[in-house]
């Protein structure tokens, strides 16, 4: 596999396409992109189809996803405020398929369209219209019924404030749905790195309604939570000040001890006092185990640290060809309080490879086998530079 990857930063649209896509073309010296993957920040929200159209005026009718996103990514570089288009290019990946897919709403419920998962399926890198596409729905299928499928990818941040997503396929852009590409025959390691951590004590969700929960552990959740707070030290309470509260929910309920990057993290939205409830944003079942957890820079970057560590080790002295980084928008300068943290560590451990990505609003990545969105994490794909497929 040979990949590359280009930033262009503060041109218009057109410019910057033609551009981007020059340099990352130059980087892989004469070979023929197979793939890309193109984000660019909101100031190309209205002029997607120019910023889509140049770079397909240099690289040719290859297959292509990507979208407009709060952030981008390239190299070791996180773009938060400025404008910024980012290209990857790559070729020996294996086959590869673009797609797209809708939700349409159904008298009975609603049904997936434009794409069919299948068992053993290898890679499939989403980008997903957070205000369309009900991406948990779908992921619960694949888990319960297409195993050896993996996800990764992430929720388009980039038309939050318009709920206007765009979102690029090849050569168009589509406003809805979701994209994506499948890597039939590429060697890939997936990590999911967390930027919450636990606090306090597990307990079993004894009382809940949809995502109302109404009962932990016997007890009022909201009590439990004021008795938690109250117990704190001030460096906790001063995270949850800044933070916010979160739930994780235990993703395996048979390990005998939870530990930190076990949980699926889910905002606390709403409590009521009187009645001692705490709405969650997401579905709560009686009978999970969740465990109150607090955003936390310092564990976040532990966590991402430790992944990269095992990755190293795992590659054995090996370089890998290249890496696509999905990071929350919740993460970035605001969570570490320096710029391009989640990509200059991913640099730093991995060497000078081609690197693109972008902020999400919600990240796709699987952990224990099966493929969940997650808040506030970091989910990469590292590809080697062999075609084998890898589990």
């Amino acid at each position: 596999m040979k990949a590359a990857s280009a930033l262009v930063l503060d041109a218009g649209p057109a410019d910057a396409g033609t551009r981007v896509a020059e340099e990352a073309l130059a980087s892989l010296r004469d070979v023929a992109p197979t793939i890309g993957v193109l984000f660019a920040t909101p100031h190309y929200l209205t002029a997607a189809e120019d910023l889509l159209g140049a770079v397909r005026e240099v690289t040719g009718q290859m297959p292509l996803v990507g979208c407009v996103a709060g952030s981008v990514i390239g190299g070791a570089r996180e773009v938060e405020t400025d404008p910024g288009v980012s290209l990857w290019l790559a070729e020996g990946t294996g086959p590869v398929e673009t797609f797209s897919m809708e939700y349409l709403e159904e008298p009975s419920g609603g049904v997936f369209a434009g794409y069919h998962f299948e068992r053993d399926s290898g890679l499939h890198v989403l980008i997903c219209d957070p205000f369309s596409f009900p991406v948990d729905n779908l992921l619960e299928h694949v888990n319960a019924n297409v195993p050896g499928a993996q996800v990764i990818g992430g929720m388009a941040s980039g038309g939050e404030d318009q709920r206007r997503s765009r979102l690029f396929v090849d050569d168009q852009v589509l406003l809805r749905g979701a994209v994506g590409a499948r890597f039939a025959g590429a060697q890939v390691d997936l990590l999911v790195s967390q930027g919450c951590r636990p606090i306090g004590d597990p307990f079993t969700v004894t009382g809940a309604e949809g995502n109302v929960m109404r009962e932990l552990g016997g007890r009022p959740p909201y009590q439990r939570l004021q008795e938690l707070v109250d117990e704190l030290p001030d460096r906790d309470r001063q995270l949850l000040a800044n933070g916010g509260m979160h739930l994780g929910l235990v993703i395996d309920e048979y390990r005998s001890e939870q530990r930190h990057g076990d949980f699926l993290i889910r905002s606390v939205i709403g409590a009521d006092p009187e009645s001692g409830a705490i709405v969650v944003g997401s579905e709560i079942n009686v009978g999970q185990t969740v465990q109150f957890h607090a955003r936390d820079a310092q564990s976040a970057d532990e966590d991402l640290r430790r992944a990269l560590e095992r990755e190293v080790a795992a590659l054995s002295g090996q370089s890998p060809a290249a890496a696509l980084l999905f990071t929350c928008i919740g993460r970035g300068s605001q969570l570490f309080q320096a710029p391009d943290h989640d990509a200059g560590l991913v640099a730093k451990f991995l060497g000078e490879i081609p690197i693109a990505g972008c902020f999400c609003a919600g990240e796709l990545g699987p952990i224990g086998g099966k493929n969940f969105l997650h808040s506030f994490t970091a989910s990469i794909a590292i590809f080697r530079r062999g075609r084998e497929s890898h589990g």
